[in-house]
């Protein structure tokens, strides 16, 4: 989690922006991200600097050209405010020894446009920069800023997920489109659950800032670094490996951003409405689905392409994501998915055909319910996770539930460190549920047949299975508490007596 220090820099910089008159978090967000990844941009052509002249070689494909020096952020940082904010505006005249031999008309070049053409020509990066705009249009809000995220230490990767993490959820904390931040905690235990392969194709077809595809990412870093070793890997996982799908280009322009600076240089980001005829063409392309969708929307049907409403014809949107991911799934391909408890027990037909779907066509393995304070102070609602697998011929057989108490932190607004925590101990035991079998519907987790869901209507909720132990507590005799109240009666009318006299 952000550590004081960090969380002190990065409340510094938000409040220069506000100072300076920019207050609208994602625009503040978009503005610090861009700053960071130019930053970004510098560090990693220093890198490649600092290699090449090991081996005594020149850098391939630089990122800054000899005329672009003073785009580079360890350059500008060292500038005055005025010069700082030329560099951004005006630019800086890029045209070869040759050109300005021959008296061409200069070509400038700002800091930001530059940015803007990073990766490949046409690639998803380049595609969703083009609406980027540079909004800092003060030189000493600019030079605060620059000066401030040049001294936050950003050399651990865990940092810049920190980082990262923390700007991110004061977008959710501003009400933005009612969007609420996944806890980053959680995404990488739904990660940790699912444990990504070498080979796996990623999706998330809500995927805001691309926290659950910078999750898997982290987790292949950290648990197979081996298999960045291999090309062919390397390739998958730039290119092939990740796809977002998202409405709000704001929110995409982020996870493009977000998921360059996490190292993922191309990954397939689709700016368009999963719900609708404009997602229709990915079926079956993903072996594993990573989401939190939207809760509580409601779409007209001839908004939702019609394919979707063949499952369960619904308007809410909760459900009509399940429909969809099975059909993005590809078989044998597995999905984790944060739900509403309503989409558990509703009892309205869409809810019902589409739990039945999920257990009787395909393989539903575990439901880990949550408790309602994980997404405070930005939403109470109570959600579950759903673990299921698509096959097409059913495979359903007992159904693993966990009751999470606590996941690290209180369930109020504060949201502070607590010790108990449930979620090593759910990971541990998800991927040792041989273990599990004989657990009693009294513990924390227990297996629930296929056949006993089926009976209550294919209800999921925790509850409807769990049993409840209540321990006897014995009482003294009603004339026993009656003497004790009167013995405290006496004793207090014999301190009052004893308070008067000393008054006297």
């Amino acid at each position: 989690m952000i550590t004081g220090p960090l969380k002190s820099q990065v409340d510094a910089i938000w409040n220069h922006f506000a100072n300076g008159g920019l207050t609208n978090a994602l625009t503040v967000i978009e503005q610090f991200t861009y700053l960071l990844f130019l930053r970004r941009l510098d560090e990693r052509q220093v890198k490649e600097e600092r290699k090449a002249n090991l081996l005594g070689e020149e850098v391939e494909d630089p990122i800054y050209g000899p005329r672009e020096q003073a785009l580079r952020w360890s350059q500008f940082v060292q500038m005055d405010p005025k010069s700082l904010h030329e560099v951004f505006t005006r630019g800086v005249d890029v045209r070869t020894e040759e050109e300005i031999a021959a008296k061409e008309t200069p070509r400038l070049l700002t800091a930001f446009d530059k940015m803007k053409t990073v990766g490949k020509a046409g690639g998803v990066f380049t595609e969703y920069m083009k609406g980027a705009t540079f909004m800092i249009d003060k030189p000493r809000l600019l030079d605060q800023v620059v000066q401030g995220i040049d001294k936050i230490e950003m050399a651990d990767r865990d940092t810049k997920g920190d980082l990262y993490e923390y700007m991110l959820s004061k977008i959710a904390s501003a009400g933005r489109n009612g969007q609420f931040r996944t806890p980053r905690h959680i995404i990488r235990m739904m990660v940790d659950m699912t444990r990504p392969t070498k080979d796996d194709t990623i999706c998330d077809p809500a995927c805001g800032t691309a926290g659950f595809l910078v999750s898997a990412g982290e987790y292949l870093h950290d648990q197979h670094r081996d298999w960045f070793n291999d090309r062919a890997f390397r390739e998958h996982y730039n290119t092939e490996m990740f796809t977002g799908v998202e409405n709000d280009p704001s929110m995409l322009r982020i996870a493009a951003m977000n998921l360059q600076l996490h190292g993922i240089d191309e990954p397939n980001l689709h700016n368009r409405d999963s719900l609708s005829n404009a997602n229709a063409d990915m079926r079956e392309q993903f072996s594993l689905i990573l989401a939190n969708p939207p809760f509580k929307g409601s779409l007209d049907y001839d908004a939702v392409e019609p394919g979707l409403l063949q499952t369960a014809k619904t308007k809410k949107t909760e459900l009509l994501f399940l429909s969809l991911m099975l059909r993005m799934l590809t078989t044998g391909g597995r999905a984790a998915v944060i739900v509403p408890d309503g989409v558990l027990f509703g009892s309205s037909k869409a809810h019902k055909t589409i739990r039945k779907e999920i257990i009787e066509k395909h393989k539903l393995k575990a439901v880990v319910s949550m408790p309602g304070g994980v997404f405070k102070p930005y939403a109470g609602v109570s959600t579950a996770i759903l673990f299921f697998t698509k096959t097409g011929t059913g495979g359903t057989d007992d159904v693993w539930f966990y009751d999470m108490q606590a996941d690290g932190f209180s369930l109020d607004d504060k949201r502070a460190a607590i010790a108990e925590n449930d979620i090593p101990d759910i990971v541990a035991r998800f991927h040792d549920r041989e273990a599990e079998i004989g657990r009693k519907r009294t513990d924390r987790s227990f297996f629930v047949p296929k056949a006993e869901i089926e009976e209550q209507d294919y209800d999921l909720s925790i509850n409807r299975y769990k049993e409840i132990v209540y321990e006897a507590v014995d009482y003294d005799p009603p004339a026993t508490i009656i003497a004790r109240i009167k013995a405290l009666e006496q004793e207090r009318f014999e301190g009052l007596e004893e308070l008067e006299s000393m008054l006297k």
